[in-house]
């Protein structure tokens, strides 16, 4: 199946982007369009809350919290982040959210593995983790909305943003102290990430 990848050179506005996003999904549904990557990166701070998201997890009440209709609680978006959205046929992939998700969790494992970072699933709390001074902290944070077997939204991946932004929020419902990113992990070099996100996307669903 042809996967159309976009990959915005430019910082983008989270709002616009969903937009985007839904009508894909409604073109996708209706046959008119190929399934989507989408990689992008936010020009300004954004938490948003998941369906799954409680009101005592925002811990700074000034915020703006976008509700959108992903899976998932609140989380942050922002410069230095890169957010891979996709817009998957499961018509077409066999009908298996669960598979799905291993899928998704596998890809982003293997994509940091190719900077020597061994990452790991969490039966608990869904996301990728990884090891920082012995402690585990999430890198990678995964949000999955399902219409007519249309799985699209998709995963974030700490490169080099602010960790301090999730001071804001209790991240996943999660204790905001186990948050890192390649940076963090010690990586200097991360020009080729798009390429290299690419690149395991399309050898997990191709």
């Amino acid at each position: 199946m042809q996967i159309e990848v976009k990959n915005s050179i430019k910082s983008i506005d989270y709002l616009e982007s969903i937009s985007i996003l839904e009508e894909r999904v409604k073109d996708v549904i209706l046959g008119n369009k190929s399934e989507l990557l989408w990689i992008v990166e936010y020009n300004k701070d954004t938490y948003t809350a998941g369906i799954r998201s409680k009101s005592n997890e925002l811990l700074n009440k000034n915020l703006n919290l976008i509700k959108t209709n992903r899976g998932g609680k609140i989380t942050y978006h922002g410069p230095g982040q890169k957010v891979v959205y996709f817009v998957l046929n499961l018509n077409k992939r066999g009908k298996d959210i669960r598979k799905l998700v291993t899928s998704i969790e596998s890809c982003i494992i293997n994509i940091l593995k190719e900077y020597k970072i061994k990452s790991t699933t969490d039966k608990n709390n869904i996301g990728i983790w990884a090891n920082e001074k012995n402690e585990s902290k999430k890198i990678s944070a995964i949000g999955i909305k399902v219409k007519k077997w249309i799985a699209y939204h998709g995963f974030s991946l700490n490169v080099s943003n602010d960790i301090k932004k999730y001071e804001n929020i209790i991240p996943c419902g999660l204790n905001n102290k186990k948050i890192t990113s390649l940076e963090k992990l010690g990586i200097k070099n991360y020009q080729n990430i798009d390429q290299i996100i690419i690149k395991n996307f399309l050898n997990t669903f191709p």
